[in-house]
């Protein structure tokens, strides 16, 4: 097996282990503590050092991770590449079962984020994410992790023969249409409360111990390599999951430096970022805070240390489509397999400008690696990222750059092989500088 397809399994394992936002961060932070990082709590003390490598989490779906480096921080700043750990989809709504004449359960979801509607339908689904249970602290619960690795339900279509005018495009309802079929009902099933149920037999605790979820569906087959040399990578939560793993990877594989390099995974991205651990709240700023002080430095060596950073803002970006290619600007075309891609915005939903662009031009010339370059038509409107929110908060100098995909929001989207090992490659060497 070729690196370039060995590291695109890796991505795509990584990614079928992690069907919401907070076993994503799990599977980090096990990374990164197996990788010899420490945790920090954020309600307790930290204790930091040179050449020290540490992470912490905010609300279990958010994950900021970094080795401080040997320079003096003031001097040196910070090298960050930041991501999203959240995708598109549906959250289970409370009390969800709803009965179907008597025959069916369905269950009541609700629309996270902006998913392709019509490419959940008639997919096996499971459910995955955190329950909050009892605790001897009413203030802080303890949280367990679901997942269920196994079709337990499908969002059926309905049959072209009750709706002839299916492939003329058809405007789904999200409360209406896109409810998913659970069960049947039979005499011996307990219809009230069956999905605390199912979940507390998986993990085994008293269904009455259960006071809260956070649980949301997901599609139960695991993604794949295709095309006709293999060059292809099928899977749900490219976006951004690709961008994350990919980071994550590119710090674990390097040493030292003088520079403090860090990966800042967010959450809540795909929903505009404004949350407590979305790229829009303080939780960055309070941490490079912390990590400034901690070495025994003051306000002005913070603001030293934020002007003398750099920040990869790094969300998928779109390729042109074989089919639709009309629907991309027509000098700056990306294509994949060809490289990551440089995302340029002029009223500034990315944060690409003249000087950042050419740093990560810069990079990808130095790491042998090919880059291209994205702009909306400007008869489009396009969608936003993390870079502009995060700056927000946090001067920092910031470019926003991404792997250019096919189906960017839909259940399953398309990204190349050649690309994820492109990525990585550039983020090493940054983290290297």
């Amino acid at each position: 097996m070729s690196n370039s397809k060995q590291q695109a399994q890796e991505l795509i394992n990584f990614i079928h282990g992690s069907p919401s936002t907070y076993h994503a961060v799990n599977n980090i932070r096990k990374e990164l503590n197996e990788a010899g990082f420490q945790e920090l709590d954020l309600r307790e003390e930290w204790e930091v050092a040179k050449g020290g490598k540490y992470f912490t989490t905010k609300n279990g779906s958010a994950i900021f991770a970094f080795q401080i480096g040997t320079g003096e921080i003031e001097e040196e700043g910070f090298q960050m590449i930041c991501a999203h750990s959240d995708a598109p989809g549906f959250k289970i709504k409370p009390n969800p079962e709803i009965e179907v004449e008597g025959n069916y359960i369905k269950l009541n979801t609700e629309v996270y984020g902006g998913p392709i509607l019509n490419t959940w339908m008639d997919r096996p689904l499971s459910i995955a994410g955190r329950v909050s249970v009892k605790s001897n602290d009413p203030l802080h619960p303890e949280h367990l992790y679901v997942k269920i690795d196994r079709p337990l339900m499908v969002i059926p279509n309905l049959a072209i023969h009750l709706n002839r005018a299916v492939n003329d495009g058809v405007a789904l309802n999200k409360q209406k249409d896109m409810l998913p079929l659970l069960s049947m009902i039979t005499e011996e099933m307990e219809k009230d409360n069956c999905l605390v149920k199912l979940i507390a037999n998986e993990l085994k605790i008293d269904a009455e111990a259960i006071i809260d979820f956070d649980v949301n569906l997901f599609e139960v087959e695991k993604g794949c390599i295709f095309g006709l040399n293999d060059e292809f990578i099928s899977s749900p939560r490219l976006d951004d999951l690709a961008m994350a793993h990919a980071g994550l990877k590119a710090l674990l594989s390097v040493g030292n430096s003088k520079k403090t390099q860090m990966l800042a995974i967010f959450d809540n991205e795909e929903v505009g970022s404004v949350t407590k651990q979305g790229a829009g709240s303080p939780v960055l700023r309070h941490i490079l805070q912390r990590i400034v002080f901690k070495l025994g430095k003051d306000m002005e060596a913070l603001h030293r240390a934020i002007y003398s950073s750099f920040m990869i803002s790094a969300d998928m970006a779109h390729a042109v489509h074989p089919n639709i290619g009309e629907k991309h600007d027509p000098t700056n075309r990306p294509f994949i397999n060809k490289g990551p891609v440089i995302k340029i915005h002029a009223n500034q939903k990315y944060t690409t400008d003249g000087d950042s662009g050419t740093v990560f031009e810069t990079l990808c010339k130095n790491a042998d690696v090919p880059y291209q370059k994205f702009v909306n038509r400007s008869d489009l409107v396009g969608g936003s990222t993390l870079g502009n929110v995060s700056t927000g908060q946090v001067d920092i100098r910031t470019v926003d750059i991404g792997n250019p995909m096919f189906g960017m929001h839909s259940v399953r989207e398309t990204g190349g092989v050649e690309d994820n090992a492109f990525v990585r490659k550039v983020f090493t060497y940054f983290f290297g500088l």
